[in-house]
This record gives structure tokens, sequence and C-alpha cells, in this order.
């Protein structure tokens, strides 16, 4: 008989797999330890001595996701230009977004809306990936600028803010059902704007 508390032989990548497609449905505040060691297939102690805590084992499947939807934010730089990257970035979401049956949407959007005392740790770290993913979407439209494939002075910040926005917007309609038709349509109306959007060069915002 094994000692109690003692973490019982099982798959840890597997069973991290599986508390992420339950905090993907409900959330980090959502998700209670119950319904976490009963997907996982693992009692409390286990689940403590293996990954330590609630938050610590959701950074770890935030992790697992971001590493999981990475090439949807790497062809942002890579793109040959900055339109490229960003109409791969919405049209690679509208179809990650809806990939499945459930959960539908994003973790990094939605796996937090509420800062508490409870969940503020978590709701930091979603926060700074999101703040990562702005930032990429900046530094291409900055580089864009200095290639010469956008004008000099462009608000990079302000666009790259309205596509972040249009591609977080589109993660809520995927949760409240919207199909890949209708956020692939919703991409493409966003990209329709990037003339316009591109075309004038107000000033620079500052930090």
């Amino acid at each position: 008989m094994s000692e109690r508390g003692r973490p019982r032989s099982f798959d840890r990548d597997a069973a991290l797999e599986r508390a992420m497609e339950v905090f993907e449905e409900k959330g980090y505040d959502g998700a209670s330890m119950a319904d976490l060691t009963k997907v996982m297939g693992i009692n409390s102690p286990s689940l403590y001595a293996a990954f330590g805590c609630k938050e610590a084992l959701f950074r770890e499947a935030v992790d697992l996701y971001a590493a999981r939807g990475a090439a949807m934010w790497d062809a942002v730089p890579a793109s040959p230009t900055a339109r490229a990257g960003v109409e791969h970035l919405l049209r690679s979401s509208a179809i990650a977004f809806t990939a499945g049956e459930k959960p539908r949407g994003c973790l990094i959007v939605l796996g937090v809306l509420h800062e508490d005392e409870d969940n503020n740790g978590a709701w930091r770290m979603l926060r700074d990936h999101r703040a990562d993913n702005l930032r990429t979407l900046r530094d291409r439209l900055e580089r864009a600028v200095e290639e010469g494939e956008l004008p000099e002075g462009l608000d990079c910040l302000g666009i790259a803010s309205f596509y972040m926005t249009v591609q977080q917007g589109m993660a809520l309609q995927a949760r409240d059902g919207a199909t890949r038709e209708t956020l692939l349509k919703i991409a493409e109306s966003a990209m329709a704007g990037w003339e316009n959007l591109t075309a004038s060069a107000a000033p620079q915002r500052k930090d």
C-alpha cells in the first residue's frame, strides 16, 4: 500500500493536458480542485506534490497552451510584411478559437476575467501574456515603418491595440458560439480597414 499523500504513479504530461482543458472550459476561478483531480485522475495530495498548488498548475497549463499557439504569434515577426503578419494572426485565431467542440475561445484572454485576492497571481500572469502579445504586434509595425512598408509617424501602438482588441473579441465571440465562418469574416472585415489605418501618419504615442 502506498504512503498516504504520496503521489500515485501517473502520466504527468497527460494530467497537465487534461487540467489545461478544464481551465479552458471553466476558467481559473470556475475550475475547482474537485474538477481538476477528477479529470487528472489523481487525489489532492498527489496534485499538490506534483504541481505545487492550483496557481502553479494553472501557470504550467497556460505555458502549455501558449506553446501550442506559438506558431500563431511567431508568424507576426516572421511574415514578409506587417499586413501579412496581422492577417495571419487573425485568420489563425479564428481557426484556433473554434477548434473542437469545446471549450472555445482563448485561455489567455478568458482564463481570468476579474482580479481579486484569490486569483491575482493568475490574473497578472495572463495580463503579462497579453502585454507581450501586444508588444509583438507593435514591434512588427514599428519594423515596417523602419523598412518603408508603412509611413513615418504612424501610431503603431494604436493600430496594434486595435488589432489586439479584434483578436481578443474574436475569442469572446467564439466562447459565445460564433462559427469559424463568422470569425473569418470578422478577420476579413478588420483587414479591410488596413489601408485607412496605416495611410495617415499621426504622431507616435509615448509610453
